[in-house]
């Protein structure tokens, strides 16, 4: 992204300031590929719920904090369900789904999936936003 301000000096919308090189890099999802540090270091898992930001870490009911049971991961069940495109609900459901369910069946299932929605490219954007889903608040 480049840093283009409107003429108040606020960044414009995601949208209008993702570059073509940027886009490419999104929708291909090279800008994992830095996570695999995480990963070799053991700070994370291939597989697991997706880390979130801190700041939503007290907005976690009990169910939902749950997630934290295991490593973060690059990707996990929630991305192999709809990715940047399904409810914080959803996502926090198919979370705690997988930190009952973990398996090595499980994690070839993620896996392969996440490989098929790369490929083809499905769920990268919540509709309506470029880069992320909307903030969790809570309440979402």
């Amino acid at each position: 992204m480049n840093d283009k301000k409107d003429a108040s000096g606020n960044l414009l919308p995601d949208a209008e300031r993702l570059t073509r090189i940027g886009g490419f890099i999104r929708k291909t999802s090279l800008d994992e590929i830095p996570q695999l540090i995480n990963v070799i270091k053991g700070n994370m898992s291939l597989i697991g719920p997706r880390p979130l930001m801190p700041q939503y870490l007290p907005l976690y009911s009990p169910e939902q904090a749950r997630r934290h049971k295991v490593k973060p991961g690059i990707t996990g069940w929630a991305q192999c369900h709809g990715r940047n495109d399904i409810s914080w609900k959803q996502k926090f459901e198919y979370d705690v789904w997988y930190v009952d369910n973990m398996s090595l069946k499980v994690d070839m299932t993620v896996f392969f999936i996440t490989l098929k929605k790369i490929i083809i490219r499905e769920g990268i954007y919540k509709e309506g936003n470029i880069s992320f889903m909307v903030p969790f608040n809570g309440n979402n």
